[in-house]
């Protein structure tokens, strides 16, 4: 039997119910470890109750904007901060981007659990819908020097756990980690709570965080194409997840978008179970995000055994098997119409035969898979532990990357 051991886990913020959020959940209570959670910013009304009961150590808070003020405001804070790890014996970096500037200052062993390294500089996706039609040229400045300022803190750490194949290809592609320290390691989902309910009503649903990477304009675009108007039939699109402060003028967006529509209707920051039920009496589950870095969502739809419309891209591809558990498609409205189509004409047996194969896709990924690799990982530190890299000889590392262009 192992010895529980002291890894720290850091991440920047923990202020919703998202995929990170879940995923940080998960890692400690499942653990065998004693993991201490250290984050600027913590707000436990707004994400998972059972973070009130954990080991949590607020650090000074930061902001959750993405203005450029904002950021460098945050990355300065993170930069700057003591860190007290001599009680640990393992850091954890859960990282989007600018959890990695913490690992700089790290004086034990460290590693990464990464959901994506900054996803505006190397997911050539995102960055391409992010500057579209527009030069943006104080943020492809800021963004270049943040990526050059990073890169040589990449080599702080033993190992790089990546969340998907996707997140995988982006980290080695971008030359940020070598092929022998960046493994995959899926998480999961929990079976026993995202079960089916053998129940469908007339909705389908788009479940989800609602900001504007998630690209509910397709889905709302696709919508109209199946259904032009909301007197064609009796099926509604349900539009339901977290909406956080920032995300507030894009749900806005939204709903104005679909004022017209009576068949379309918005769930904001449902609880656990409220989203379990949606997912239990809906018909499908439409994903319309278009290069997802991993996706819990077609997990949870999945366990619950129903079929999943998602893009033919990123992390989906990993998890949904096209024409058995759902199916991956172009992101164009036309596609994904169809899709929803077909569902809708699709008799309850065959709805019934395609829920048992998504059921049993989606028990193949699972938490405890997940944690015992992680968990594995922090023995091999502990057990490895030798004095770390003084903060000054990365400092020295990251100027010098900077002073070569």
């Amino acid at each position: 039997m192992h010895e529980a051991i002291r890894p720290a886990l850091y991440y920047p913020w923990v202020y919703t119910r998202g995929g990170a959020e879940r995923t940080i959940l998960e890692l400690m209570t499942r653990s065998r470890h004693d993991w201490t959670l250290y984050t600027n910013r913590f707000e436990a009304e707004a994400t998972f109750p059972v973070f009130r009961s954990l080991k949590v150590t607020t650090l000074k808070e930061i902001s959750v904007r993405r203005n450029i003020r904002s950021v460098g405001s945050a990355a300065l804070t993170l930069l700057t901060q003591a860190l007290d790890l001599s009680k640990h014996d393992a850091l954890f970096v859960v990282t989007e981007g600018l959890g990695n500037l913490v690992a700089l200052r790290s004086n034990i062993p460290t590693s990464c659990i990464c959901l994506t390294p900054l996803k505006v500089a190397y997911d050539e996706v995102t960055r391409e819908n992010f500057y579209r039609g527009r030069l943006r040229l104080h943020y492809r400045l800021a963004i270049g020097f943040y990526c050059r300022f990073e890169r040589p803190i990449w080599r702080r750490y033993h190992r790089v756990l990546c969340n998907s194949q996707e997140v995988r290809r982006r980290v080695i592609a971008a030359g940020l980690a070598e092929d022998d320290r960046v493994e995959v390691v899926h998480h999961g989902v929990d079976i026993d709570r995202f079960v089916p309910g053998h129940r469908r009503d007339q909705f389908f649903l788009v479940p989800g965080r609602i900001m504007w990477q998630k690209n509910i304009d397709l889905a709302l675009s696709a919508w109209r194409l199946f259904k032009p108007s909301p007197s064609d039939n009796d099926l509604r699109l349900v539009i339901a997840g977290m909406v956080d402060q920032k995300s507030r003028p894009h749900l806005a967006r939204l709903r104005a978008a679909a004022a017209d529509r009576s068949d379309v209707e918005f769930v904001e920051s449902p609880s656990d179970e409220a989203l379990i039920d949606l997912y239990q009496r809906c018909i499908g589950v439409v994903v319309p995000a278009q290069n997802e870095d991993w996706g819990l969502v077609p997990l949870e739809a999945m366990s619950c055994g129903k079929p999943v419309i998602a893009v033919n891209r990123g992390g989906p591809t990993e998890t949904v098997v096209h024409g058995e558990t759902g199916y991956l498609l172009p992101d164009r409205p036309h596609d994904f119409a169809a899709a929803i189509s077909h569902l809708a004409c699709t008799s309850e047996d065959e709805l019934e035969a395609l829920a048992i194969r998504a059921r049993a896709r989606a028990s193949t990924f699972t938490w405890t898979r997940f944690v015992n690799r992680v968990d594995a990982h922090a023995d091999e530190m502990a057990f490895q532990r030798q004095p770390g890299l003084v903060a000054g000889n990365d400092m020295h590392d990251v100027v010098s990357a900077l002073s070569q262009g």
